[in-house]
């Protein structure tokens, strides 16, 4: 069947009978017998606006230009720099490899997006984005609800042994990498690419083609099932359970914190901060990866029930909310830290661990001249460092 002939038909039937909608998590096509895919009027616009060639670029630009130092910086300071090494610096610095696992790719993202939505690197480099993309996001998930479960065990039962032992956080660790592996290779398995012969352009990930026999026998979910049935499920296990348990865990954090009997301005400033951290994490979460993946269940629930749905412009607006997370969690769970932001500008200056040491010994032995205002050594000089 020509290209023409395929666009007459989705002219004429409207979509009427394929268990799909016009604008959905991915746009639809009908793929001719040459590998081409046709496509409807408003899947052209959406792939032609500013929104997806103009907005895009520019928001992933702005998470490529912030998450990559941070989260590298972020990852050198807790495995090279920390001094104490315990569960959330653990489950930090597996949080910060995720992220900075998926900025590394985001560059062919934006290129992709400045071309008018045109794929040139191939269907293997676009799988590997797509696989990354998810990958990450599940990743991050997991490892939050990890962080969640830590900080309220730590504040509940502060005089415990759990905090120290570390054999637990590997171990979840390791479990979490293995699970996000094996879960992201049903990505790989099925066509992401799709050549659009109204555009002269091959998308990545956008469109999902249905084939000819399929489409006329209105049985179209045959060629969606395979993503219908991988983001329904991932959605339940890597999303919404961990989802619940990180919300659970920061509202018992915050009762717990709320009737502590801390006395004090000090210890009341600290549990105020506390409680702000916690709120912002919430918040940021709730923001970054509620809406993203209420769509997907969303739109995969209406597919198996044959019902139209709108939401693909909606939906990929949600997916740079989720890719944010990506250059906000250096700032919520690392930079928030004074001792933190002390290390990073210890390595920013080229002070080795050694140095630091020899400054904090060398400043604690000066003695104060109220006649002059400033610090003196007893012997006469003070330790420095260059790079």
């Amino acid at each position: 069947m020509s290209g023409a002939v395929a666009r007459l038909l989705l002219l004429l039937l409207g979509w009427a009978g394929v268990s799909t909608a016009k604008k959905g998590r991915m746009l639809i096509g009908i793929e001719d017998p040459d590998g081409t895919v046709a496509i409807d009027e408003v899947a052209m616009n959406t792939l032609k606006s500013s929104l997806t060639t103009v907005f895009l670029p520019i928001i992933y630009i702005v998470v490529f230009a912030v998450g990559l130092p941070t989260n590298a910086m972020a990852i050198w300071v807790l495995l090279f720099r920390s001094k104490k090494v315990h569960p959330a610096a653990i489950y930090m610095a597996n949080l910060a490899l995720a992220d900075l696992l998926f900025v590394i790719w985001i560059p062919l993202k934006i290129v992709y997006h400045f071309n008018g939505n045109n794929w040139t690197f191939g269907e293997p480099m676009c799988k590997v984005l797509v696989g990354f993309f998810y990958g990450n996001m599940y990743c991050s998930v997991l490892f939050i609800a990890c962080l969640s479960v830590q900080r309220y065990w730590v504040v509940a039962h502060p005089l415990t042994q759990q905090r120290t032992d570390n054999r637990l956080a590997i171990v979840l660790s390791v479990i979490i990498w293995a699970f996000i592996w094996i879960s992201s290779t049903p990505l790989y398995l099925y066509e992401q690419t799709a050549k659009i012969s109204d555009l002269n352009i091959t998308t990545c990930h956008d469109v999902k083609a249905i084939s000819r026999e399929n489409f006329q026998t209105a049985n179209a979910f045959k060629d969606l099932k395979e993503p219908y049935y991988y983001f329904m499920l991932m959605a339940g296990l890597a999303f919404f359970v961990p989802c619940v348990i990180i919300i659970v865990a920061y509202v018992l954090m915050l009762r717990k914190l709320g009737d502590s009997t801390m006395d004090g301005s000090s210890a009341g400033k600290t549990r105020r901060k506390a409680i702000f951290l916690i709120i912002t994490v919430l918040v940021t979460f709730l923001v970054c990866f509620v809406p993203s993946n209420v769509m997907s269940v969303v739109h995969y629930s209406l597919i198996g029930k044959g019902i139209t749905n709108s939401g693909y412009a909606f939906y990929i607006t949600t997916l740079c909310l989720a890719s944010l997370n990506s250059c906000l969690d250096p700032f919520i769970y690392y930079y928030v830290s004074e001792e933190f932001r002390e290390h990073v500008k210890n390595t920013l200056l080229c002070r080795s661990s050694r140095t630091v040491e020899r400054m904090r010994v060398s400043f604690s032995s000066m003695k104060y001249s109220q006649k002059s205002k400033i610090y003196t050594s007893s012997s006469g000089h003070t330790d420095s460092s260059t790079c």
